[in-house]
């Protein structure tokens, strides 16, 4: 996958620098294929305004990813996918619907919760204080019906303090997997407040922010856990016991490499023994700068390099690699090339971007940077 990401970085390159008019073609097709690596057809259209996306799913990248997007904590994510809703009802009852057409077909829904922003309680003053009341979560099964017994069925529910205010999460898997299921079942969620003993309370002291009366910060919030089966090479990557989970850092700029090479400059490459370098990729630069949030950017970085007889342990060569430059050394067989300087260990690099629909997206791609090279 690295390899593929590197060639199709260099074909940007290409595009970029003066040339014939089959110069904009290449670059169309180099972008294409970019876009197949981070599994897309075509780039979404950024937001037709200025939109903030929600600080759960700011915190959330932050938490498993450095600056650059390069996975930090491999641990956290449950799948490869985070996805965000808000609230499509703008209702100030407590009937919320989230469309969940974004979500493809082959995703995997691992966890599905529901996130509700609790105000400060309305203040009773004598003896109907409470201080605490019961919480329930519905699916609605019957759009128009919901109140009636079977118009409605219990996700979640428990007792919520009645002393502070903040987020409250609530796990609806169930009802969510039905919804990617058959989307015609999708009629939304409902919310009760009740007392102790399950009788109403009127007015209910608590509330929770919905409607256009309270900033989208504190909107109703769908998130969901997903898996689209995508996977990486075999090779070692961030989870692995043999690598620290320490991301290499991404310089501020990183100076394109220029394409026009001497015979001189090829030449001392060769020589070079096999490292890594530096290679930047500028989503700016792409024109993907409109719908992708974080990073604005990464390194990449690439192997390049000699694997020169015989090779020492610095060039962190295999048993393979090792046979294959003594057997190339002695002309043992015809044919049988010197090994090749190339990733060993990567790393997987996060995303955090607008979809089409403008919900936010937080999702991980693995063998995205080289964390080390080696002679194989």
């Amino acid at each position: 996958m690295l390899g593929t990401v590197l060639l199709l970085l260099l074909a940007l390159l290409r595009a970029a620098c003066p040339s014939p008019a089959s110069g904009a073609s290449r670059r169309a097709e180099a972008l294409k294929k970019l876009l197949e690596v981070f599994g897309m057809e075509d780039p979404p259209a950024p937001p037709t305004h200025f939109k903030q996306p929600p600080q759960y799913m700011v915190d959330l990248f932050n938490t498993v990813a450095n600056a650059d997007g390069v996975t930090k904590n491999p641990d956290i994510l449950e799948g490869n996918t985070v996805r965000s809703f808000l609230d499509k009802t703008h209702s100030e009852e407590m009937r919320f619907l989230f469309v969940l057409s974004s979500v493809a077909k082959n995703e995997k829904i691992l966890t599905a919760e529901l996130h509700l922003f609790r105000l400060w309680p309305r203040v009773t003053d004598g003896p109907k204080r409470h201080h605490f009341c019961q919480v329930s979560v519905y699916q609605v099964l019957e759009k128009d019906k919901p109140d009636t017994p079977g118009g409605k069925k219990l996700l979640a529910a428990r007792l919520v303090s009645l002393q502070t205010s903040g987020w409250e999460v609530f796990a609806i898997t169930p009802a969510v997997r039905d919804w990617t299921e058959d989307e015609s079942s999708n009629q939304g969620l409902l919310v009760t407040v009740q007392g102790l003993g399950g009788s109403p309370l009127d007015p209910p002291p608590l509330q929770f922010a919905s409607g256009r009366s309270h900033h989208e910060s504190k909107k109703p919030m769908l998130v969901l856990f997903t898996d689209d089966g995508r996977r990486g090479a075999s090779l070692p990557t961030a989870g692995s016991p043999d690598l620290k989970p320490q991301a290499p850092d991404l310089p501020a700029k990183m100076p394109v490499p220029k394409l026009g090479r001497t015979r001189s400059t090829r030449s001392l490459d060769r020589l070079q023994p096999c490292q890594r370098h530096p290679l930047s990729v500028d989503f700016e630069e792409i024109g993907w700068s409109g719908w992708i949030i974080s990073p604005r950017g990464y390194n990449a970085f690439h192997c390049k390099g000699s694997c020169p007889f015989p090779l020492g342990e610095n060039m962190r060569p295999t048993n393979h690699a090792t046979v294959q430059s003594i057997i190339n050394a002695l002309k043992l067989s015809e044919g049988v090339s010197s090994p090749c300087c190339v990733p060993d260990k990567l790393y997987s690099i996060n995303l955090l971007y607008f979809d089409d629909d403008e919900n936010v997206v937080l999702k991980q791609y693995d063998d995205m940077v080289a964390g080390s090279c080696g002679c194989h």
